[in-house]
């Protein structure tokens, strides 16, 4: 049976019969030289690291253009590192799966280290303090997700590590920005040594949302006593730290019990799928698609790692935050949480079944194609159009991608205001189109407070996935009941007026009362869901 480790991997005649593909460097070496030199530390030991980046330095590394690997750091879901990580060496399998059925299986041997990012762990924080004191350190890169990056909660006011970091100093930080922070620290005492710290996250202007967290806690510091002014300057100087944007689309849903069964017919044995006490689904193998697409601000302090040599684009601020916007605010992105709303509400499982159903798969046209499109950014290095086609009659309907709208809705309301609350102000600043004129993005944000009722199209019970507002939206929906729209107004009023959920207050420019109209035809009872979508979508 073949096992993720790093002796079974010179057994490569073995890997070979099952058709999977093995690292084509010499891994000692690279562990060697990684562990004395390292370049390169990701944030964020999730799937799509190592579906993606990890990918992209493996093949680096086969052509022998970089030595060095990347150290994995988890700051938030320890058992990641404990029961995925460590127990296999840092080997994954890669499991890229096309629209024909066919699966392509590669060993990612490019992680030379996982370490827990958290002063309790005291060997690995140890570490990571020895790796960001290292001359030879590029990039630090993250995908924490959207909420990794807050610093205050629903009310506004700073969540409790947050202020426990800020009053205490960089010593024993225990929020995810904190120990970044922190870190920053290390490499600023050092010797003011040059690093980039690039966002990989699937958010907005990412880039600037981890220099904000960071530099606020930074600011705090000083003004505490706690820090040198120096070090606020360090933070602010370019010449020294970057905080560069980024676009990255890879579509990697949680690890699919299909995908399990299929490795261990082949005598692969590393398969199994856990969910951790945080709720996160993961597993040795790594699911996703084949399209890929990442775009970073060239702006690397410390020198670049150079992926532009297999794929990815380097370029000026300006042109990724139009891919950004392209992406997460118009052809993909949207698509996929109106996807997720109504996949909920509707008992669908998966992404690819959704695009099957002639209402749904409207939706995301109307939302995509003729909503979206008036306002979408064009890059130049990517084509939009070229773009949202291959989205809708490729990508999200490929059936072997195991996605579900239940891992797409977790987390909305982090998301929603980039997703939807950005082509809605683009309206709303424009000389030519009506805010008021939208019809598709109001529905859906309807659908998203409906889908807070916690009860399906069906008036069943169904679970809610996780979203770090959802005690409070739960509080303001919890008065609504199927049928009766007496406190409607009410109810949704907290949620719709909510600047910081969708980066407008949706009643001051006309769109709140239209969203409580849907709101209304959603909950009138039974079948209501599908009955409205039927109606606005002439998809009967």
């Amino acid at each position: 049976m073949l096992i993720l480790n790093k002796e079974k991997l010179k057994n490569t005649e073995e890997w070979l019969r099952a058709d999977i593909e093995l690292p084509k460097f010499d891994y000692e070496t690279m562990l060697n030289k990684s562990y004395e030199n390292p370049t390169w530390v990701h944030f964020g030991a999730g799937n799509i690291f190592r579906g993606f980046p990890a990918m992209l330095q493996q093949q680096l590394l086969n052509c022998g253009n970089v030595e060095t690997g990347i150290i994995a750091v988890e700051t938030y879901d320890y058992e990641i590192i404990d029961r995925i990580y460590r127990p296999y060496d840092n080997l994954s399998l890669l499991v890229i799966m096309n629209p024909d059925g066919t699966l392509k299986k590669t060993v990612v041997g490019s992680i030379c280290e996982s370490l827990v990012g958290d002063p309790s762990r005291k060997n690995d924080w140890e570490r990571l303090k020895e790796i960001f004191a290292k001359p030879s350190l590029k990039m630090a890169s993250f995908t924490i997700t959207e909420k990794g990056y807050n610093l205050k909660n629903f009310l506004g006011d700073y969540l409790d590590d947050v202020l426990e970091d800020m009053s205490k100093g960089p010593m024993y930080p225990k929020s995810v920005m904190g120990k970044i922070a922190s870190l920053a620290y290390i490499r600023f005492k050092n010797g003011k040594l040059p690093l980039a710290f690039v966002s990989m996250d699937n958010c907005s202007r990412n880039g600037e949302k981890l220099y904000n967290a960071i530099n606020t806690i930074v600011e705090k510091w000083r003004l505490n006593g706690l820090v040198e002014n120096e070090f606020l300057e360090y933070i602010n100087n370019p010449q020294y730290v970057s905080f560069p944007w980024s676009m990255i689309d890879k579509i990697t849903p949680r690890p699919s019990a299909a995908i399990k069964d299929i490795l261990d017919k082949t005598g692969f044995g590393s398969t199994e799928i856990i969910c951790t006490d945080k709720k996160t689904y993961i597993a040795p193998f790594v699911n996703t698609e084949e399209p890929q697409y990442l775009v970073i601000e060239d702006k690397f302090p410390n020198g670049r790692i150079p992926l532009d040599l297999v794929g990815v684009n380097f370029t000026d601020r300006q042109t990724v935050e139009k891919a950004e916007k392209m992406k997460v605010s118009t052809c993909l992105n949207p698509l996929h949480t109106s996807l997720a709303v109504f996949g909920c509400l509707l008992g669908f499982k998966t992404i690819a079944d959704e695009m099957k159903d002639r209402c749904l798969n409207e939706l995301v046209k109307k939302i995509g194609f003729e909503e979206g499109m008036p306002v979408v950014a064009n890059p130049g290095i990517i084509n939009p159009e070229s773009f949202i086609n291959e989205v809708i009659n490729v990508r999200l309907p490929n059936p072997y991608i195991p996605d579900t709208p239940q891992r797409i809705v977790t987390d909305t309301s982090q998301k929603i205001a980039i997703r939807f609350g950005e082509t809605i102000k683009s309206y709303y600043k424009s000389k030519d189109l009506d805010v008021k004129n939208l019809k598709y993005i109001p529905l859906v944000i309807a659908g998203w407070c409906r889908y807070l009722m916690g009860i399906d199209d069906n008036g069943d019970k169904m679970d809610l996935s996780p979203d770090p507002l959802m005690n409070n939206l739960k509080e303001c929906i919890s008065q609504i009941k199927l049928g009766d729209k007496e406190n409607v107004n009410n109810c949704l009023k907290p949620i719709l007026s909510n600047e910081v959920i969708f980066g407008i207050n949706l009643y001051s420019i006309g769109l709140g009362e239209k969203i409580e109209n849907y709101f209304e035809e959603l909950i009138a009872g039974k079948g209501a869901v599908r009955s409205t979508l039927r109606k606005y979508l002439n998809c009967n």
